[in-house]
């Protein structure tokens, strides 16, 4: 297997991409959209500026990787490797993807787009979402104590069946948690 270290890929495509173990590199303005990542790994990487819009991620390791501005749809991160799985999305297009039942806690989702996005039994404890739009996204029996939802908009947290405890969120969003209950504030 091919290892690459404290390397930079600029500009490419889904054929220039080999498979791999990826240690601290750093992808600028790749299109990844449809690749097939299976049997890569990757370890405090960076991505800016890529599309990997349906991009397969089945098995693959994805440890302390950072992605930044990049347009990420609908992608099933529930079918990568669990193990240290840990996120940091800023300023991220994330619609329709999928991170049912994996344990995120810590992971940032910051001033991003989640339409849609399946958080279904996933532990978020700690996570932020500062400043995302939440459209359509689902939380069922999800955990997100001490997740922060400051300045996000647009969600539903329905608080009898995700755990809410300690987390933190605007008056602004309150609608978001009381919906279900047809109360009106304001």
């Amino acid at each position: 297997m091919l290892f690459f270290s404290d390397k930079t890929f600029q500009n490419q495509t889904a054929s220039d991409f080999q498979i791999g173990e990826y240690d601290t590199c750093t992808f600028v303005g790749c299109n990844f959209s449809n690749l097939n990542f299976h049997g890569c790994s990757f370890e405090n990487c960076i991505f800016k500026d890529c599309d990997l819009s349906n991009a397969k991620v089945f098995k693959v390791s994805l440890q302390q990787v950072k992605f930044e501005r990049c347009k990420i749809l609908g992608v099933h991160f529930n079918t990568a490797n669990p193990f240290l799985l840990e996120f940091n999305f800023q300023n991220c297009q994330l619609d329709y993807c999928n991170f049912f039942n994996l344990q995120l806690k810590k992971s940032i989702f910051q001033n991003s787009r989640l339409l849609e996005v399946d958080f279904s039994q996933t532990d978020l404890s700690g996570a932020s979402f500062l400043g995302s739009d939440l459209s359509g996204t689902v939380f069922d029996r999800t955990n997100l104590e001490k997740a922060d939802f400051r300045e996000a908009i647009h969600y539903r947290i329905d608080p009898e069946i995700n755990k809410v405890k300690g987390a933190r969120f605007d008056l602004e969003g309150l609608p978001g948690l009381l919906g279900k209950w047809g109360i009106k504030i304001g």
